[in-house]
């Protein structure tokens, strides 16, 4: 089994197509072919299924697909750290951000990593969360956030910091009367929310919360990311539910921050990593997390109001 082959076999599972796959490796069709065929004969499995019409993954091609990404991850990988050994970093820490992350303490972090420790390169790498804990077993990461401790066997989850949970209005909405807004009349209006498979904890977190009425939500939008549902939000489009830090944080113009009535867990953004004995590197890392303190109330910014709950964060 060559690297080619690999190459080739991934090449087909994207495109689902021989000519299509042979046309973006730049190559002819029946040595594409001839590769698959030996890979699979080496293999002893069938990986595509053909007819004269189509071209799928079977079972085993499916599988076969999984590992073939985490090698050409590792490869990819295994080439940057070689190229920060050649631009003078001694080390290099590998972390996953799942469900976004409250941007002041990133920075605060980020802050700290730099002065204390400029010789460790820092990469990012923006996943959901499932495929950030398959990356902390798979050894694609070293460590991970996300805002679930949800992660199963083999990675302790340690609670970094916490954010009020918060929501956004649109300025001028009836719903401003109320200096704390009361659950059942948040679920009179649509809402606008985070995908579950793109913040997969923060979903999860917001879903506990509505549930706690006897009332459906009406949902309006999905969105990928918190920018987008403010954006949402500031164009009267729906109401939206988000850490402070990120309503605040946010450019949109016209939104408000208000409390729910009811007392709610905050939102908790978890440190992730493997079981096994952390490096040297990482354990300072982790100690820098834990030391970031809690930033003071965040104050309004033009265009944003702010009221914050009584809610205790670390």
């Amino acid at each position: 089994m060559e690297l080619r082959h690999l190459r080739y076999f991934w090449a087909v599972a994207e495109e689902l197509h021989f000519g299509r796959a042979a046309e973006k490796l730049h190559i002819e069709q029946s040595p594409l072919s001839r590769a698959i065929k030996e890979l699979e004969e080496e293999l002893g499995v069938v990986l595509f299924a053909r007819t004269t019409r189509s071209t799928q993954l079977t079972r085993a091609g499916k599988l076969f697909l999984e590992h073939v990404r985490r090698v050409f991850a590792a490869l990819e990988q295994a080439r940057d750290s070689v190229r920060a050994a050649a631009n003078g970093f001694h080390g290099q820490l590998r972390v996953a951000l799942s469900d976004g992350i409250t941007p002041s303490r990133l920075s605060a972090l980020l802050a700290v990593c730099r002065q204390e420790e400029p010789e460790v390169e820092i990469r990012f790498f923006e996943v959901p969360l499932s495929q950030q804990i398959k990356g902390l077993h798979d050894d694609l990461y070293d460590v991970g956030f996300a805002q679930s401790r949800e992660a199963g066997d083999g990675i302790v989850a340690l609670p970094a910091w916490s954010d009020p949970l918060m929501v956004a209005v649109p300025a001028r909405h009836p719903l401003l009367a109320h200096k704390r807004i009361p659950l059942d009349e948040l679920l009179r209006y649509p809402l606008v929310l985070c995908d579950p498979q793109v913040c997969e904890g923060h979903a999860k977190h917001v879903d506990r919360v509505l549930r706690r009425a006897d009332m459906e939500p009406l949902i309006a939008e999905r969105v990928a990311s918190c920018d987008l549902m403010m954006a949402l939000v500031s164009a009267g489009f729906a109401l939206g539910l988000a850490g402070a830090a990120h309503i605040v944080a946010s450019r949109e113009p016209g939104v408000v921050a208000r409390p729910l009535a009811s007392r709610v867990p905050p939102l908790t953004t978890y440190l992730l990593r493997p079981e096994n004995f952390p490096s040297d590197v990482l354990t300072r890392f982790i100690k820098r997390v834990q030391a970031i303190e809690s930033p003071e109330s965040p104050r309004p910014i033009t265009g944003h109001t702010l009221d914050l709950p009584e809610v205790p964060t670390p």
